[in-house]
């Protein structure tokens, strides 16, 4: 008579289920590595995209890293629109590229709908910590970038991605993270609502003053466009949450998984729109994103601590500062008509800091802020 109960039973059946994923990936890793060394590129391509889905399904079925799972499931999409970039063009005629700014603004509408005047409140009880978190999130994001963009010696236009990028403000990937690691969230959440209101005008401001030698900047209708996409929806959602928050809760648990969806989907359709540039220069972007990324973390932990921030506050800047909003920059690039250069930084941006965020996130979440709570007033 066994002794395996019924949920030893379906752990054990999840876990074998989890390996034959994993010894999937690695097989399939093998013969599209293989593939690629002979210079079969059109062959390799069912091969690369069943590695990523395999990863995915490896990750997802996997307790422990299972956060990763959506990110390589950007990663699977952009490789397919690697390979098959006609597939995410268009369709029926119609440019998919056209939905990159209608899906923006269902992004924002759910980021309104996620917050609450008190995110605002807040602003009046930590004035110390949003105040820093500003200066280092509109400092050292966007004259990182400059420097970046300076000595990358990419095209002008891709260029400008990477400082419009830094121009970018910090997104809900900053809170979801911040809350994983044992950071100070309300502070995080507070920094993400006051520094997307600020973006219709500082964004401009930084690219006409930064960016204007790669490309011809238009302030103005930057500001416009950043507004329509921004503001107008973002408030449509605080009103809309103020007034029925709480009757619909299928659309509460819904809007961040639709959120989710559309930044996959526009990081495709832009990988697709870019396709012949990024494997052109598409490592050196790679590189230059992640050193963005990097620095961001480390200089927005490291300035927050210079100015006396407590440990949980520290880390909550670091994610903001190193953290940017990928999607409205790749808006943004869209509406200069420039998706296919400008908006590369930002899609490659976008899954790079997903990666090291949550591998980040994990890591701190291991070892607690051992001084000061991360609910303490600042």
């Amino acid at each position: 008579m066994s002794n395996v109960t019924p949920h030893q039973s379906t752990s054990l059946k999840a876990s074998n289920i989890n390996k034959l994923f994993g010894w999937g990936a690695l097989l399939l890793a093998a013969v599209s590595a293989l593939l690629i060394t002979l210079s079969y590129w059109a062959v390799s391509g069912p091969f690369v995209i069943g590695f990523f889905v395999s990863l995915v399904l490896y990750l997802y079925t996997h307790a422990k890293y299972s956060g990763f799972a959506f990110t390589f499931m950007i990663l699977t999409a952009v490789a397919a629109a690697l390979y098959y970039p006609s597939v995410f063009q268009s369709v029926g005629g119609v440019e998919l590229k056209s939905f990159i700014v209608p899906l923006l603004m269902i992004i924002m509408f759910g980021m309104g709908t996620s917050m609450s005047v008190q995110d605002f409140v807040r602003v009046g009880k930590m004035p110390k910590g949003i105040l820093i978190g500003l200066i280092c999130q509109f400092s050292i994001m966007p004259i990182v970038g400059f420097g970046l963009a300076l000595v990358s010696g990419l095209p002008p236009e891709i260029a400008a991605g990477i400082i419009l990028v830094g121009c970018s403000p910090s997104g809900l990937a900053s809170n979801v993270m911040a809350y994983i690691s044992g950071a100070n969230l309300a502070l995080s959440l507070t920094l993400t609502a006051v520094s997307t209101l600020l973006a219709p005008f500082i964004t401009p401001f930084y690219m006409s003053l930064l960016a204007d030698e790669f490309v011809p900047i238009d302030a103005l209708a930057m500001f416009l466009s950043i507004s329509k996409i921004v503001i107008l929806p973002l408030v449509a959602g605080l009103i809309f949450n103020h007034i029925v928050h709480g009757r619909f809760p299928l659309i509460d648990k819904a809007m961040p998984k639709v959120s989710m969806v559309s930044i996959g989907i526009i990081i495709t359709v832009i990988t697709a729109a870019g396709r012949d540039s990024l494997l052109t220069i598409g490592g050196v972007l790679i590189i230059v994103v992640i050193i963005h990324n990097a620095l961001g973390y480390l200089m927005g932990y490291g300035g927050a601590k210079l100015f006396g921030m407590d440990e949980a506050s520290s880390r909550t800047i670091a994610f903001e500062v190193g953290m940017q909003n990928s999607g409205l920059a790749s808006g943004i690039a869209l509406e200069m008509g420039k998706v296919a250069t400008m908006g590369l930084a930002p899609a490659v941006f976008g899954p790079v800091m997903n990666i090291s965020g949550s591998s980040l996130a994990s890591w701190w979440r291991d070892r607690k802020p051992q001084t000061e709570s991360s609910k303490q007033k600042i």
